[in-house]
């Protein structure tokens, strides 16, 4: 059976991370793997419901600390239940965000020391870690214009001050330069083809170094 693994699609706001994603799905499909498309917070019954708990924009009350313990818990609840299943059934598995977002939105963003959100996301993992997050980089500013022209309402962190997602960006880029091997930063600013040509280099790239995919 072939060895699963698992790619994570991070970075701003209106990157361009839901379009890339499912190019991606469709490149690998194309070669006859399996994959397993989810997202944080969400990917299971649980976790979509702590998503809407998270999200709504009528909840500004909520402190830092539930917002964090809620992402844990979400986290928990989705490797256990839906990620280390289809790892196991040899899928690959690409998710929108995971605990890249919590290190930049909850301790570079919100600044909840980097020792509890060690704490609270050590507990969640349980050891498992994914093999690569892909961050697609993009101004904020620039990303607010496109979230907003979507013609949607904003979530409860979309519409987070501007000093904060700038903040939150930075999070990802420090977690790239302290990780260089488990994170790749691509430019999204960039035309779409550039960006996803740049995304499958990547992705063929990851897959040369997992066991069995290297014949595909």
């Amino acid at each position: 059976m072939q060895k699963g693994f698992m790619v994570v699609f991070d970075g701003s706001n209106g990157a361009g991370k839901t379009t890339v994603i499912n190019e991606v799905k469709k490149y690998l499909i194309a070669k006859g793997i399996d994959v397993t498309l989810t997202r944080e917070p969400g990917g299971t019954v649980i976790g979509e419901k702590i998503r809407e708990v998270i999200l709504d924009p009528r909840t500004p009350e909520m402190t830092d600390i539930t917002e964090l313990m809620l992402f844990g818990a979400g986290r928990a609840q989705h490797i256990q239940e839906k990620i280390k299943p289809a790892l196991k059934a040899g899928k690959v598995v690409i998710s929108d965000r995971f605990d890249a977002a919590t290190f930049s939105f909850q301790h570079y963003a919100r600044g909840i020391p980097l020792d509890t959100i060690t704490q609270i996301n050590d507990l969640a993992l349980a050891g498992f870690s994914p093999d690569m997050n892909i961050i697609l980089d993009l101004d904020p500013i620039e990303g607010l214009k496109r979230v907003k022209s979507r013609g949607e309402g904003l979530d409860r962190l979309e519409d987070e001050k501007l000093d904060f997602l700038i903040k939150a960006r930075n999070g990802y880029l420090t977690q790239a330069k302290l990780q260089p091997k488990k994170f790749t930063v691509v430019d999204a600013s960039q035309p779409k083809e550039v960006v996803l040509n740049h995304v499958i280099t990547i992705i063929d790239a990851l897959l040369k170094t997992v066991e069995n995919y290297e014949s595909l």
